[in-house]
């Protein structure tokens, strides 16, 4: 079957719900639906990106898999070997050092099953991940439309989001006023707003990698 937010029934509900979307899809690019990736390996990678350029964060990426020989794939024990030094010099930073430790040992005690976690609830899913030191709301959001591709999320916290929809439908508000008026806006894109939200970031050209 086609994937739910890949079928035209996903599109036709955006744009009947919605006249902004509809406009943004009629001018956007379409958009493929993500690859179901391993969420360990996701995990690990999001947390390597965090608050470095998407540049930056691929430099540093291939460095730590060159920790990794001859595949390049982070085992989570052999992740849990590693000392600060060693991946102070893939350009890891100790608190970072610290978070994929914290990934590797949930993932060695199978707390990163794939099949279970893609069937969580949104609230029981992010409960789930922030578990793990490091790991926010945002961070599991991201893996639940990119990773696991789920084609209802809403993360109404992004920053490009935000901006998207003050461009977009003229908010003025901020703060938790703005949450609210976005959240309200949302709930006519149901059960689609993974769908709608990367229609969003296309706008400004700036998808989450």
């Amino acid at each position: 079957m086609t994937p739910a937010h890949d079928s035209a029934a996903a599109l036709q509900h955006l744009s009947t719900a919605d006249p902004v979307l509809a406009r943004l899809i009629a001018q956007g690019r379409p958009i493929q639906p993500a690859a179901h990736e391993d969420l360990y390996l996701a995990l690990l990678r999001a947390i390597v990106s965090q608050q470095i350029s998407t540049k930056a964060a691929a430099a540093i990426w291939r460095k730590v898999q060159a920790l990794f020989p001859p595949h390049g794939y982070p085992e989570p024990a052999a992740l849990l070997l590693l000392t600060d030094e060693d991946l102070r010099a893939a350009g890891i930073s100790r608190q970072k050092a610290g978070y994929l430790r914290a990934i590797a040992d949930f993932a060695q005690r199978d707390q990163l099953d794939h099949a279970h976690l893609s069937q969580l609830s949104d609230d029981e899913f992010t409960r789930h991940l922030t578990q793990i030191k490091g790991v926010g709301r945002w961070t599991a959001q991201m893996l639940q439309m990119f990773a696991l591709d789920q084609p209802d999320v809403f993360p109404e916290g992004d920053l490009g989001i935000q901006n998207a929809m003050r461009r977009h439908y003229g908010l003025e508000e901020t703060g938790r006023a703005l949450l609210r008026r976005m959240t309200e806006l949302a709930e006519s894109w149901r059960p689609y707003r993974t769908l709608a939200s990367k229609y969003l970031w296309q706008s400004l050209d700036n998808s989450p990698e």
